[in-house]
C-alpha cells in the first residue's frame, strides 16, 4: 500500500507528518512511503535523509494514487475530493471548522482518522497528538514571554544589588499549562497557576508552582478536560483572578473547552491593571482567546491604567510550528503509532472493535462516525427543523470522544 506524505501548504505550517525515523518504522510495516520533495525541509529533514530511510521522493504527490495519506493540518477540500474510494487518511482534522471537508471525505468513501479524537486512555498515549503538540506550545509560550519581558526571570544577587525573580501566572493547567509552569520554573521565575479542575492543584505543586484556589473549581469532564463555567461563575472567576493578574509580571493563558470558543478569563481592564512592561501570552488566541482583545499572530500593546506604560498582549499563532523539528518528531510518532496499530502484513485494515481505532475514526464507508460531527452536519443540511447554527457549534468536534453531549457547568 502506498502511503503519501505531502508538503504542508497552509501558511505558517512548518511541521511534517513523517520524519526519517518514522519512515523506517512505516517501511518496516510493509508500506511503500512516498515523500513529496522538500516536505521536511522546514523541520530540518532533507530529501536525502528520507531516501536513505527507505522512502521514495516524488516531485508532486498525487492524492488519487495513494492508499494512505498522512497530514498535519486539516485537508483542503480539493485534496479530500481527489482521494480514491477506500483511501485512509490520518492527521489533525478540526471537524468543527472543516465540515465541508468532512462531508467530502464521507461522500467519497474515505476512511479518515482525526488525531483530535484519539481517546485519552493509557494505551493511546503514544498516539495523542493533542498532548504532544500542547507540550511544544507550552514550552514555546514561555520563551515568547521571556524574550519580551524587559527584566530577568531568575533571582540574581549581585554586588550591585538584588534582582528579584519574575512572577509568572499560568491560567489553565492542561498539558500546555503544566509545560509552561515547568519551563518558567527552570528559568528561575516564581510561578503560580489556576485551573477550574480540582485535580490540577496537585499537578501544579508537583511542577514546583503554587496553586491559586478560588473556591469555584468545578468537576472535570470525561478525559480530563475542563467543563465550561456559566456566565455568572465566569464573571466571578475573573473578579477573583484580578488581583493575581495585577501582581504578575507574565501572564500565560492556555485554557480551552473542547469543541467551543476559548473561555474569556482576562478582561482588558484586568490587563490594564498590570504593571508597565508586563507581558501576556494568550495560547488560546486562535480559538477565540482567553484574553479580551488578543489577536492571533499579533502583539497588542495595551496602555496601563496608571498611564505610565503598556502591557504587551501576545496572541500566539501556530505555536508548535514555531519549533517544527521537535514538534514534527513527536507528531510523526503519533501518526506512525496509530498506523502501526491498524497495519498487518503491509495492509492497513482498521479493526473497529478496537476502542482506539473506533474512537479516532471520523469517516468510514460513507458515514460520519463521530456523532457530534454527524449531528452538526445534519444541522447545517437542515435535516433537524428545530436546530440552528448555535447548536451546530455546540455539537461539532468534541475531542473527548463522546457519543453524547457533555454537560456544561
Amino acid at each position: 500500500m502506498k502511503l503519501g506524505i505531502a508538503r504542508e501548504r497552509r501558511e505558517g505550517e512548518r511541521r511534517v507528518a513523517a520524519t526519517p525515523e518514522t519512515v523506517k518504522q512505516l517501511a518496516g510495516l510493509g508500506l511503500e512511503v512516498l515523500i513529496e520533495s522538500r516536505a521536511g525541509v522546514s523541520a530540518g529533514h532533507a530529501d536525502d535523509e528520507y531516501r536513505h530511510a527507505g522512502a521514495h521522493i516524488v516531485d508532486d504527490l498525487d492524492p488519487a494514487g495513494l492508499d494512505i495519506l498522512a497530514h498535519v493540518r486539516p485537508l483542503e477540500l480539493p485534496t479530500a475530493t481527489a482521494l480514491k474510494r477506500g483511501a485512509v487518511t490520518v492527521g489533525l482534522a478540526s471537524p468543527s471548522s472543516e465540515l465541508a471537508t468532512v462531508r467530502a471525505l464521507a461522500e467519497g468513501g474515505v476512511t479518515s482518522f482525526a488525531l483530535e479524537l484519539v481517546p485519552r486512555i493509557s494505551r493511546a498515549q503514544s498516539m495523542d497528538a493533542l498532548s504532544s503538540q500542547a507540550l511544544v506550545a507550552g514550552y514555546r509560550c514561555v520563551l515568547e514571554a521571556a524574550i519580551r519581558l524587559p527584566r530577568f526571570f531568575p533571582l540574581y544577587m549581585t554586588a550591585a544589588g538584588t534582582v528579584p525573580p519574575a512572577r509568572v501566572l499560568v491560567l489553565g493547567v492542561g498539558v500546555a499549562g503544566l509545560q509552561a509552569i515547568g519551563t518558567a520554573k527552570r528559568l528561575g521565575a516564581r510561578v503560580s497557576a489556576n485551573d477550574i479542575r480540582p485535580s490540577s492543584a496537585e499537578e501544579v505543586t508537583s511542577m514546583g508552582g503554587t496553586f491559586i484556589k478560588l473556591d469555584l473549581e468545578t468537576a472535570e469532564a470525561a478525559g480530563g478536560y475542563a467543563r465550561e463555567l456559566t456566565a455568572d461563575r465566569g464573571a466571578l472567576q475573573r473578579q477573583l483572578l484580578a488581583p493575581h493578574v495585577a501582581d504578575a509580571d507574565v501572564l500565560i493563558t492556555t485554557a480551552a473547552v473542547p469543541g467551543r470558543h476559548a473561555p474569556l478569563l482576562v478582561t482588558r481592564e484586568m490587563v490594564q491593571g498590570m504593571r508597565p512592561g508586563s507581558v501576556v501570552v494568550d495560547l488560546a488566541a486562535e480559538s477565540g482567546g482567553n484574553v479580551e482583545g488578543s489577536v492571533a499572530g499579533r502583539d497588542i500593546h495595551v496602555p496601563t491604567a496608571d498611564g505610565k506604560g503598556t502591557v504587551a498582549v501576545v496572541g500566539l499563532k501556530d505555536a508548535p510550528s514555531a519549533m517544527p523539528t521537535d514538534a514534527s518528531r513527536l507528531y510523526a510518532k503519533n501518526v506512525a503509532n496509530l498506523l502501526a496499530l491498524m497495519t498487518r502484513d503491509g495492509t492497513v485494515a482498521p479493526d473497529f472493535d478496537d476502542d482506539v481505532i473506533a474512537g479516532a475514526c471520523l469517516t468510514h464507508d460513507g458515514v460520519v462516525r463521530h456523532p457530534p460531527t454527524a449531528e452538526a452536519l445534519a444541522v447545517l443540511a437542515g435535516e433537524n427543523g428545530t436546530a440552528d447554527s448555535e447548536l451546530a457549534d455546540e455539537l461539532a468536534n468534541d475531542p473527548v470522544k463522546a457519543s453524547e453531549n457533555e454537560g456544561v457547568v
